[in-house]
C-alpha cells in the first residue's frame, strides 16, 4: 500500500464511500473541480435522484444461477454495459492518470473515452495498448485543428470518435470561482494550513503540479504553458458550429462516430439521418446548463425517436450497479460514468480505477441475480415500474 492509500476493502464499499476517500484525499479546491457543476448544481442532483423514481419488480423463479453481463458494442465485446467517459485533467489527481484509466478499463475488459483535456497526450495514452478506446472531439473555431485532432485519433489506432456538442459555450461552475480554482493549483495560507491532511497528494505530484499541461493542445516544437493552453481551448469553442460540421466530421472519420450531449429527441432523429453510430443522452454531468433535463429523464424519449436503429448511450448520475440496469431497461445499449473513476484514481491510482470497475460490476451482477436475470438482454422494460418511494 502507498503512503497514504486507504484500505479500499474496508474503506471503499460503495461509490459513494470511494467519493468520500477521494474528498479525504484531495485539497479541497480539486476535490471540487470533479465533484462540482455548474450553478445551483439543480441538473447534477436531479442526474443522481432520476434513478429513485423506478423500483424492480423481480422475477426470482427465473433461475438466474448463472449470469452474462457482457455486451457487444460496434463489434467488439465488453465484459460489462459499463464505459469509462471522457474526464478533462484526470492527471491532477494521480501522476499519469489517464494511462492509470485506461489501463484499468483494458483489465475489466471494457473501452474507455480520452478527453480532449486530457495531461497525457492521445498517442501517449494509444501507447498503453489499452483497447476498446475512444477519443472525445468538439468542433473547433479552427476546423483544422478539428480534423487535425480526428486524423492523430486514427493514426493512434482509436477505435471510435466522441463530437461532444454541449460545451460550445463553458458553463459556469460556481465552485470552481469560490475555491479559486487554477492551474497550475497555487496554494494560499488557508490552502496550506490544511496541506497536512492531504500530504500524501502533495507527495504523490510534487513532480507532476508544474508539468500539467493540456497535451493535445501543444504545438511541435512550442513551449506554451497551461495557461497559454487554456485561453487558446476557450477562444478555439464555436458558438456557432451546426449540422454541417457534424456532417464534415463524419465524411473524414471512417469508424464509429458517437454524438455526445444529446437531450432532446429531435437531435437523435437528425443524428441517425446523418449517418451517426451513436448517440450519448447527457448533459455533462450538470457541469454546463444548469436547468437542462436530467439524462435519465431524457433517455426514454430519445429511444424511441431512433427506434432501435442505433445504439443509445447514458451519462450523469450513475452511482450503483442499479442505476445501469434501470437505464438499461428504458433501452439504453450501454451506460458511461466520468466522477466515480475520478474519485478511484484520486484514492488509489490504477487500483482504485479497478475497484470502481469491480464495485459497479458486482452490482450489476447482483441486481441481475436478485432479479432472475441471465443476461444483459433479459433487461426489458417491464423490470421497472415508475415508483414515489423515496
Amino acid at each position: 500500500m502507498m503512503l497514504g492509500q486507504p484500505d479500499l476493502q474496508t474503506g471503499g464499499y460503495s461509490i459513494g464511500a470511494m467519493r468520500l476517500l477521494a474528498r479525504s484525499t484531495l485539497p479541497r479546491f480539486i476535490f471540487d473541480f470533479a465533484d462540482g457543476a455548474a450553478e445551483d448544481e439543480w441538473t447534477l442532483r436531479r442526474n443522481e435522484a432520476a434513478f429513485g423514481d423506478y423500483a424492480f419488480l423481480p422475477k426470482p423463479l427465473n433461475g438466474a444461477g448463472e449470469r452474462d453481463l457482457s455486451i457487444t458494442l460496434f463489434g467488439r465485446r465488453l465484459s460489462m454495459p459499463l464505459i469509462l467517459g471522457p474526464t478533462g485533467l484526470a492527471g491532477l489527481f494521480w501522476p499519469q492518470a489517464e494511462k492509470c484509466i485506461a489501463r484499468a478499463a483494458a483489465a475489466a475488459g471494457t473501452a474507455f473515452c480520452l478527453s480532449h483535456g486530457s495531461v497525457c497526450t492521445l498517442e501517449d495514452v494509444a501507447g498503453t495498448g489499452a483497447s476498446p478506446r475512444w477519443m472525445q472531439v468538439f468542433i473547433y473555431r479552427d476546423r483544422g485543428f478539428t480534423r487535425e485532432l480526428a486524423s492523430r485519433a486514427e493514426a493512434a489506432g482509436y477505435d471510435a470518435l466522441v463530437l461532444t456538442t454541449d460545451n460550445q459555450v463553458l458553463g459556469k461552475r460556481e465552485r470552481d470561482l469560490r475555491n479559486g480554482f487554477s492551474i497550475p493549483p497555487r496554494f494560499g495560507p488557508l490552502d496550506l494550513a490544511g496541506m497536512a491532511l492531504k500530504a500524501p497528494w502533495l507527495w504523490r505530484m510534487r513532480e507532476e503540479l508544474q508539468r500539467i499541461n493540456f497535451g493535445n493542445y501543444v504545438r511541435d516544437g512550442e513551449n506554451a504553458d497551461i495557461k497559454t493552453l487554456a485561453a487558446r481551448m476557450q477562444s478555439l469553442l464555436d458558438q456557432g458550429m451546426n449540422w454541417a460540421d457534424v456532417d464534415a466530421l463524419r465524411a473524414q472519420w471512417r469508424g464509429p462516430l458517437i454524438l455526445k450531449g444529446v437531450l432532446h429527441p429531435d437531435e437523435a432523429r437528425e443524428a441517425l439521418q446523418r449517418g451517426i453510430d451513436a448517440v450519448i443522452v447527457s448533459n455533462h454531468g450538470g457541469r454546463q446548463l444548469d436547468g437542462a433535463i436530467g439524462s435519465l429523464d431524457a433517455l426514454p424519449a430519445v429511444v424511441e425517436a431512433v427506434q432501435g436503429r442505433m445504439p443509445v448511450l447514458v451519462d450523469g448520475g450513475i452511482r450503483r450497479g442499479a442505476d445501469m440496469v434501470k437505464a438499461l431497461a428504458l433501452g439504453a445499449t450501454a451506460c458511461l460514468e466520468g466522477r466515480p473513476h475520478l474519485w478511484g484514481v484520486a484514492v488509489a491510482g490504477e487500483a482504485g480505477v479497478t475497484h470502481v470497475l469491480g464495485t459497479f460490476r458486482r452490482e450489476i451482477d447482483r441486481v441481475m441475480g436478485l432479479c432472475g436475470l441471465r443476461s444483459i438482454a433479459d433487461i426489458k422494460p417491464g423490470l421497472i415500474r415508475r415508483s414515489s418511494f423515496h
